[in-house]
């Protein structure tokens, strides 16, 4: 069997990225280097995060540069030095030209969807949301306008009925993995151009800009599976919410579940917990919560959120948003 090294760069920051340059590393070929983001305070203690990547570098004894501008002169030189065939990027924040142009055989993202669909920095939550039977991951070019340049290799993955964002990304994580090595074998041995994403183009794609907290209110006036598919979308970021007695409600699950007779027509947003169930009413039939959580308090099943309730329980969000 033919096997062709390449010196590789790999730029990335989380877990996603991290089981990509797992795969690299245990591969055929040569990572010279690894780009990441600088370490940072988080969380209510403000102890300093250090990113997967990083983890997974100092783990294996990889080269390490975690640069606060990516124009910077020593920087870019680094990279120089390197002296790699190939930039290996994946979830890593956007490339000036004078790094992507850089390696002799060009830059390869990975991106958690089938390109062009679900183009933006947010395909996994946009996909469920939509409810998407099917994604995928696509490895292409890095190009000027983002996420557009000349798609290389995709592989398929189902959505599930029941599956939320984070089941999803767990399946790209490892799909996106064996894709990236994959491709950058394909590019080795010089198997592989690309494809233009213009001539991919069918007219039915959807976006999948960047979601922020404000984008996960529910809003109660959409048809039942909509509302569904939104609270899984939004799990586990950035979450799915609504508001209960002024304070914010984050719903974690609800179902497509038929609701009993007794159950009579709910507005938007309007509640009945009489069975100790919480039903939603949304823009034709109610929704089931399954898992939500009040504020300050840890997520738990919606029927111990009623039984330790102590007020009124009787409508989500306000006029139904």
């Amino acid at each position: 069997m033919e096997h062709t090294s390449l010196r590789i760069v790999f730029f990335g920051t989380p877990d996603f990225a991290a089981a990509a340059l797992h795969a690299l590393v245990h591969g055929q070929h040569d990572v010279v280097g690894v780009v990441t983001a600088p370490d940072k305070p988080a969380g209510r203690g403000q102890r300093i995060h250090v990113s997967a990547v990083k983890t997974e570098a100092l783990a294996h004894g990889l080269p390490l540069a975690q640069p606060d501008k990516l124009r910077a002169a020593e920087f870019q030189e680094q990279l120089k030095q390197w002296n790699a065939d190939v930039f290996a990027v994946v979830a890593f924040r956007m490339l000036p030209e004078t790094v992507w142009s850089l390696p002799k055989r060009g830059t390869v993202n990975v991106h958690g969807s089938l390109l062009p669909d679900f183009r933006g920095a947010a395909p996994i939550q946009h996909a469920v949301v939509s409810g998407a039977s099917h994604t995928g991951v696509t490895s292409f070019f890095i190009t000027r306008e983002i996420d557009t340049g000349s798609v290389l290799l995709q592989r398929g993955c189902p959505i599930g009925p029941t599956d939320t964002s984070g089941d999803v990304y767990a399946r790209l994580m490892e799909a996106g993995a064996g894709l990236l090595e994959d491709t950058v074998s394909a590019l080795a041995l010089g198997h592989i151009q690309g494809i233009s994403q213009v001539a991919l183009v069918s007219g039915d794609e959807r976006p999948a800009p960047k979601l922020y907290r404000q984008d996960g209110r529910i809003d109660w006036r959409r048809p039942r599976h909509e509302v569904v598919n939104f609270i899984r979308g939004m799990n586990p970021f950035p979450g799915a919410w609504s508001t209960l007695n002024g304070a914010t409600f984050k719903v974690h699950e609800a179902t497509n579940e038929e609701a009993p007779a007794e159950i009579g027509p709910l507005q938007p947003g309007q509640c009945d917990t009489a069975s100790g169930l919480w039903w939603v009413g949304t823009s034709d039939l109610p929704v089931q919560i399954k898992q939500a959580q009040l504020a300050g308090k840890p997520a738990m099943p919606a029927e111990d959120i009623l039984r330790g309730y102590r007020y009124p329980a009787t409508e989500l969000g306000s006029q139904g948003h």
